[in-house]
């Protein structure tokens, strides 16, 4: 893919001219060229086909319910170690949901057009209510979980027995309590950027071993303050009743160690952060992750429902990862759901050609609870197809929870917003969008910041000139916004959270797809190939 950086056909801002000679350290523009599932791979796995739902019972006339067999071949696939599990054309009737709880397991359909799942029941009748660990009536349903849900096995049966007991859990690497980890070896200082660090023993760490980087906060919340650029206005801000952004931390970064020699260890992306000894930073286990596995080419469908009253959604939800590394979606449509696509707690995961239809979502893809380092790429949502019921929210493409380094590129959103959600996410880009500006952000008080530093928008074009969470120049810290069409302030309009210079960069504002690179995320592959 071309960068198409001819000055005869747009114009190359000074931000892009500095990123090039500090890619990785650059104040403003974070690095997120190895984003994604393989770190960008144009191409996912090609696994052998080990099944066919019909022969697990499954009918592809919609007469009889199809989740038990489709859930058995996925689970002999899992036994036999991976591969394919083909779903045919036709349309197959879940009154379940659907579970890949294995590595290296992919779910194909024939092709979005050809392969329906049709389901009929949500995940509040599946599986039970699910309140919030932090109080009040919201249902958790609103932001978590899948009726095609991808997760370790171990996984989703600790954190949907937690459900059933109503003990609301945690949702991320370390398990319900967030306990469930133990050091492998602490870490020397480093810089944001270095590929490289020094630690304690490297007896226990091997090239290809999936390890988290963990760092916690100080008491003078001063890794809170890094991850909003430093200085006067995150020193000034008041951290300590922000309880649910403060639940976050200690902030924990899958990745793959990609060489070890002595007590250097190389990873296969750049630091996030800098490692300080004062944040007690280790490299530790975590619990089992789901890797190498994807869905691909198929329709799943919910019965059409009324959208739900805001955050009581009863869990008609779309694809879900979690407790995911490496894995993927690709030729996927979603329709008639409450919450679109989901990335809990997954990394360097990609969704690929995806879609968001019918009667309208609150989420139609959301990203939360420490996700970092995926890629939504040639996502469309559509409109709705119905009015919206008084009393329901549309969200769009969120971000949330101390998420950082996620990219959405190449989107058409024909409704929805740039929804930064709180729980202060970090280091995101948004790049080569069309949106019609038309949803709204949501967000906890006690989840702090709606930014922190280093977001990016880059070629965006607002088709309604709504600034809300577009323009993000006097909002977002050490921030960028590149290429946006002239926009101004109405309907939800934010503060920033931080006082005192921003640090935040505006360049080729009131222009229309003139930026080059025209794509961030694509020219910062091919910068750093």
């Amino acid at each position: 893919m071309g960068t198409d950086m001819g000055t005869g056909t747009g114009e190359v801002p000074a931000l892009w001219r500095e990123f090039t000679r500090t890619p990785f350290t650059h104040p403003q523009i974070p690095y997120v060229g190895r984003a994604g599932q393989r770190a960008g791979a144009a191409h996912f796995p090609r696994r052998p086909v080990v099944a066919d739902v019909r022969a697990y019972g499954a009918t592809a006339d919609g007469s009889a319910d199809s989740a038990p067999a489709i859930n058995r071949a996925v689970a002999a696939a899992g036994r036999a170690g991976g591969g394919t599990v083909l779903v045919p054309p036709g349309t197959y009737r879940l009154d379940g949901l659907i579970r890949v709880g294995h590595s290296n397991v992919v779910l194909r359909g024939a092709g979005s057009d050809r392969t329906k799942l049709y389901a009929t029941r949500n995940l509040t009748e599946l599986i039970g209510l699910y309140g919030s660990r932090y109080g009040g009536d919201k249902s958790s349903w609103s932001w978590a979980g899948g009726l095609l849900w991808l997760c370790p096995a171990d996984r989703f049966t600790t954190l949907t027995t937690a459900i059933r007991a109503r003990a609301w859990p945690f949702e991320g690497w370390t398990g319900n309590k967030r306990d469930e980890w133990e050091t492998l070896t602490r870490v020397e200082p480093a810089v944001r950027g270095s590929w490289s660090v020094r630690v304690a023993d490297a007896s226990r760490l091997s090239p290809g071993r999936l390890v988290l980087l963990r760092l916690a906060d100080d008491t003078g919340h001063t890794l809170l303050e890094h991850m909003a650029g430093g200085g006067p206005g995150p020193e000034a801000y008041y951290w300590d009743d922000k309880t649910k952004l403060t639940s976050y931390v200690p902030y924990e970064w899958p990745v793959r160690i990609a060489r070890v020699q002595g007590e250097k260890v190389t990873l296969e992306r750049p630091l996030p952060l800098d490692v300080r000894p004062e944040w007690d930073p280790r490299l530790t286990t975590h619990v089992r992750a789901l890797t190498g596995s994807g869905v691909e080419g198929l329709t799943l469908e919910a019965v059409e429902t009324p959208q739900a009253p805001h955050l009581l959604d009863q869990g008609f939800n779309g694809v879900t990862f979690q407790c995911a590394y490496d894995c993927w979606a690709d030729d996927i449509v979603v329709r008639h759901m409450d919450n679109g696509f989901g990335l809990v707690a997954a990394s360097a995961c990609t969704l690929r050609n995806t879609r968001v239809a019918g009667r309208g979502s609150h989420h139609p893809y959301f990203c939360r609870e420490g996700s970092h380092d995926n890629l939504v790429e040639d996502f469309t949502i559509e409109g709705r197809t119905t009015p919206a019921p008084a009393g329901t929210q549309l969200h769009g493409i969120n971000v949330e929870g101390l998420s950082s380094y996620n990219v959405w590129s190449r989107g058409d959103m024909r409704m929805g917003t740039f929804d930064s959600h709180r729980g202060m996410p970090f280091a995101n880009v948004r790049t080569d969008i069309t949106v019609t500006n038309n949803g709204r952000h949501g967000g906890d008080a006690s989840a702090g910041p709606l930014f922190g530093a280093r977001f990016t928008h880059w070629n965006i074009r607002v088709t309604n000139a709504r600034a809300g969470l577009m323009k993000i120049d006097g909002l977002a810290p050490y921030s960028a916004t590149v290429g946006i069409n002239e926009v101004s302030e109405f309907g939800q309009i934010d503060v920033p959270d931080f006082t005192g210079d921003l640090h935040s960069r505006l360049e080729l504002y009131g222009t229309t797809d003139v930026v080059r690179p025209r794509n961030l995320y694509e020219a910062q592959r091919e910068l750093t190939r």
